[in-house]
């Protein structure tokens, strides 16, 4: 079996079954790439995988390592297996949605800056412990904020597209939204999720309250977004931006109470080692004929 695959770490690769042969994405593309059965595609390469996968015949199985598909749905061939990535990023980006709500509740941006400028100056910051946290997405990901919240005593509410115990639906939003301290975004992006933190969403939010993006940027309608923060009702955390990248000379940059990092939440030391801990499990499950992993139905 014929596996094309981004030049990822060594480590990604080390666990892989036997009879499983890695070809790169190189430019140029190694004949033997048109052959292989299962793509690991290069994230957001949309023109290229889009002029490749018609061309390779043998194609029956794309996996991610992302764990939103949105980028790559629509260049799936029919009849061709989609995967993503969900576990691979939970620790990672639970760990940033962490470092953002701290470093956004004891101002770090604004001490930070006037570090630069050598200004000893005090100002007042705000805690965690007794905070309300909204978790908008309760997959792996949300289960792992989760679990990283708990120990600072706050309260939480979970909301997901399927609603069960402990869990609400999307239509109790408008009852949550003006309780919460904080807004954790971990949705996927969908028809149904796009753009659904417009002006309504914004305004039902409490006064001073935190919005944490670490989903997709197009869940939020960023208009609606600029003039929330312009007038000083909420903060926000952003690693996801629409657009994205954020051009340099964008309002987002420079406006107070806003803390942006390049979609870097996922992007961590030790990503390799879990991939390759994933893909040795999923390929293996591949090439003995049992059910795949994480196999993408309706876009989720």
């Amino acid at each position: 079996m014929i596996l094309l695959a981004p030049r990822l770490k060594p480590e990604a690769f080390a666990l892989l079954p036997e009879g499983v042969e890695v070809v790169y994405f190189d430019d140029p593309l190694p004949e033997k790439a048109l052959r292989a059965e299962v793509v690991i595609p290069p994230y957001g390469k949309r023109e290229v995988l889009g002029a490749l996968f018609p061309r390779m015949q043998r194609l029956r199985f794309v996996q991610t390592l992302s764990a939103g598909v949105d980028w790559i749905l629509d260049l799936i061939p029919e009849g061709v297996v989609l995967a993503d990535g969900s576990g691979i990023h939970d620790a990672p980006v639970a760990e940033w949605v962490v470092g953002a709500i701290l470093a956004s509740l004891k101002n770090l941006p604004l001490f930070l800056d006037q570090q630069r400028r050598g200004l000893w100056r005090e100002e007042r910051v705000l805690d965690l412990e007794g905070k309300t946290v909204l978790l908008l997405g309760y997959g792996s990901i949300g289960k792992a904020v989760e679990e990283r919240l708990i120990p600072f005593k706050v309260e939480l509410f979970r909301v997901a597209r399927r609603e069960r115990p402990g869990v609400y639906p999307p239509k109790d939003l408008p009852h949550l939204l003006p309780q919460a301290d904080i807004v954790v975004l971990l949705l996927p992006l969908t028809p149904e999720t796009q753009r659904m933190v417009d002006k309504a969403f914004l305004a039902r939010m409490k006064p001073g309250a935190l919005l944490v993006n670490a989903g997709r940027g197009g869940l939020v309608d960023t208009g609606a977004l600029l003039e929330a923060l312009k007038a000083g009702r909420i903060r926000a955390a952003l690693d996801v931006t629409d657009p994205e990248p954020l051009p340099e000379d964008h309002p987002l940059w420079s406006l107070p109470g806003v803390l942006i990092t390049p979609h870097v939440a996922g992007l961590s030391e030790g990503f390799s080692r879990r991939a390759g801990r994933f893909l040795a499990e999923q390929l293996g499950r591949y090439l003995r004929g049992e059910p795949l992993l994480n196999v993408v139905r309706e876009g989720y």
